[in-house]
């Protein structure tokens, strides 16, 4: 008898002109946490959809319970004890917890009409052994993001999954959810369950998983013990190089003009008394816990969520900003923190989305000059490295960390020398992250005025020249890179006053 619970040899799936995967393997023990890592387009997507039965290898085999399997349909992967979770969550939001746990495969009376008492009942059950707070007649949108997942799970459950695969769960999750999410994973595994856990996070491989396999450029890399393996091992294996430097070297120019002066910024119930000055050339970091108060503010900023009390001037002059036509018009622009709703329109092409924001400049008499609009993203795509077939190919096909140097492009478009960047790494894998921090880098280096919100500590160190602390909707420290450091940081997020 086979010690695997579920085997994939020689794995490979062809699309018209892309081989998403060549040859690939993977190894699952029962009641086995084993982590999945590449980079964004490794093809890890498409792992998971032969694996669910979403497509269907054009070669290679799947075993499961040491005998061959051939998954026509998701039916049949969930028939099998096979269940998928992923990073955005597909539910009903105006269903309650129990019909979105139940859907599809609904507990009936004798005569066909539905048994509320009953999936309440066990959706109830479900919801206990995974320690949810909340009760199966709540609205699935009323959720938020963690305790969705946990329906997820509960209907993973409903299905009698044996295996679950969790694809980037932690990627908008706050540290405090993460680690209920650990607590959760454990018990699948001490409950006999296996879980593929697929992240960008070493932290989540380190703290869970017993085993990992990477996979790069399509391709099988190789199966590690997690305990035998480092980070920087790791990061070579993910993308075939040594990235001996993950942030670039500091300018030693001192910032030039000021772009940006914000005095006494407030919208009452998210942020108060918000003052501070951005320079050209600089970097200008704000962190804080999650809930500080930074989106909003950058929002503000924007014109997404208008402020209502203070001023804020751009070179010099005050501004009035209203609406994002106004930010734009004073020379701001803002790449938001989910990228795919409210920084892109997915199945437009990455030409069409890069120029978005200048359509002006690229129509006449009200008809779009392609050439023109055309040669502009391919400049623009050529600089910031975007990895596609071509600028026609739609935003939707690419990896996460090329959509985000998309969106990058898109705020090239303008006229800004401003640039607001909320969480521009989050959800990339290590080498996209790397390529971004070159981006930024040179941009300040060029005169542009940057301020960038993160919540990763290392980023803050390594990226910014000044970096201001939220907490509670208030500044409670500023300082110099040169001056800070983790603790500093950490102290200033979690007092009320600054230190």
């Amino acid at each position: 008898m086979s010690e695997y619970i579920l085997e994939l040899n020689n794995i490979t799936k062809i699309f018209p002109g892309v081989r998403a995967l060549n040859q690939v393997h993977f190894q699952l023990r029962p009641g086995e946490i084993h982590a999945l890592m590449g980079e964004n387009g490794a093809g890890k997507s498409t792992f998971i959809k032969v694996i669910t039965g979403v497509h269907q290898p054009d070669q290679g085999e799947i075993i499961l319970d040491g005998k061959p399997v051939v998954f026509s349909t998701p039916l049949d992967a969930q028939a099998a004890g096979i269940a998928a979770i992923y990073q955005h969550v597909t539910s009903y939001p105006d269903l309650s917890v129990s019909e979105n746990i139940f859907i599809g495969h609904e507990l009936l009376h004798r005569f066909g009409r539905l048994n509320w008492d009953a999936m309440h009942a066990k959706a109830g059950d479900f919801l206990r052994r995974l320690g949810a707070n909340f009760t199966p007649q709540t609205l699935m949108g009323s959720l938020s993001v963690a305790q969705q997942q946990i329906v997820e799970i509960a209907k993973a459950f409903s299905q009698n999954a044996r295996i679950i695969i969790m694809d980037e769960p932690t990627a908008a999750l706050t540290r405090r959810e993460s680690e209920e999410l650990y607590r959760i994973t454990r018990q699948l595994r001490d409950n006999g369950v296996s879980v593929i856990f697929i992240s960008h996070r070493f932290e989540d491989m380190y703290q869970l998983a017993e085993r990992v396999t990477v996979f790069r450029d399509s391709s099988y890399i190789g199966t590690w013990p997690v305990k035998e393996i480092s980070s920087h091992d790791m990061i070579v294996a993910m993308v075939g190089r040594e990235i001996t430097q993950l942030f670039p070297s500091k300018s030693d120019r001192p910032p030039g003009a000021e772009l940006l002066r914000v005095e006494k910024l407030g919208k009452p119930g998210y942020f108060s008394d918000i003052s501070f000055q951005l320079h050209a050339g600089e970097v200008l970091g704000v962190t804080g816990l999650v809930g500080a108060g930074r989106s909003e503010l950058c929002q503000a900023l924007f014109g997404i969520m208008p402020y209502e009390q203070g001023s804020v001037s751009v070179n010099g002059q005050p501004v009035t900003i209203t609406s994002p036509a106004d930010a734009i018009r004073a020379g701001l622009a803002y790449l938001p923190e989910d990228r795919q709703r409210q920084g892109l329109l997915l199945s437009w092409s990455i030409s069409r989305n890069i120029t978005l924001p200048a359509l002006r400049r690229y129509s006449r008499r009200g008809f779009t000059r392609e050439a023109q609009e055309n040669s502009h993203s391919h400049t623009l795509s050529q600089r910031l490295l975007v990895r596609a077939p071509s600028i026609h190919t739609p935003v939707s096909s690419l990896s996460g960390g090329n959509q985000q140097k998309v969106v990058m492009a898109k705020l090239l478009t303008t006229n800004a020398r401003i640039l607001i960047l909320d969480e521009p790494t989050k959800g990339v894998d290590i080498g996209a992250k790397s390529a971004m921090y070159e981006i930024i880098a040179a941009l300040a280096a060029d005169g542009f005025g940057i301020v960038l919100i993160t919540s990763e500590m290392p980023e803050v160190l390594g990226m910014c020249d000044r970096i201001l602390v939220m907490r509670n909707g208030r500044l409670t420290a500023e300082m110099p890179v040169g001056e800070a450091s983790q603790e500093k940081i950490l102290a200033a997020a979690m007092l009320s006053t600054t230190a």
